[in-house]
């Protein structure tokens, strides 16, 4: 199953990541602004709402961090493929996860996976949207995950298969508190999945909002 690193194997990293931002004494890229995003949304940007059991997000992406990413993750949109699905991995004060399973769990079949654009100047920050992949850097289809806090442990570093990171295309400018009510669900195992939600989070569609 496509998914991010846990959190615990990172608290090494975010305390150092930490104390590196308060050395610097300068904001990093994707500072957070007074509105509580981590940039301010753009009008020429692609916004897509996500329709839940659990309410709707609005997801502003962004093409000029990921182009190749943005344009995969719109051709599910538009294939109308996420409809159905689930938020089928839910950690609170980590992330949640969806996009690929429907409600039994049966994975959906996907397009050939997109090469990773993780770069240094978009991490994954509190409100971002990243795509979920396996332990091949180069493995994302359809998976993605909003990240409920900073997740400095999942950034980019390097080239490596170790470092490579998840790769962030967009961010949560509204119905984030969606976002943390999914969070909140109580979860356990199902099968081989963990941190499954006790009650299925469905995603009823997906969708461009059109100008």
């Amino acid at each position: 199953m496509s998914c991010p690193i846990n959190w615990r194997a990172g608290i090494a990293v975010v305390s150092v990541f930490i104390l590196v931002r308060l050395a610097a004494g300068c904001a990093s890229p994707g500072a957070m602004t007074a509105g509580g995003v981590v940039e301010p949304a753009q009008a020429d940007n692609p916004q897509v709402t996500i329709d839940t059991s659990a309410g709707t997000m609005t997801v502003e992406l962004w093409p000029h961090a990921a182009p190749a990413t943005v344009s995969n993750f719109l051709a599910y949109v538009d294939a109308q493929f996420y409809d159905g699905t689930v938020f089928h991995r839910v950690i609170n004060g980590f992330m949640i996860q969806g996009g690929g399973f429907q409600p039994d769990f049966l994975q959906k079949p996907t397009r050939q996976p997109v090469r990773n654009e993780a770069a240094f100047d978009y991490p994954n920050r509190r409100r971002t949207l990243a795509m979920a992949r396996t332990a091949d850097p180069h493995s994302a289809t359809c998976q993605f995950f909003v990240n409920l806090v900073d997740n400095p442990q999942l950034d980019h570093r390097d080239k490596t298969r170790e470092g490579f990171g998840y790769c962030v295309f967009g961010q949560v400018v509204a119905g984030f508190d969606v976002a943390e009510t999914i969070a909140r669900e109580p979860a356990g195992n199902h099968g081989p999945h963990q941190n499954v939600p006790a009650r299925t989070i469905l995603i009823r569609q997906v969708r461009r909002i059109t100008p």
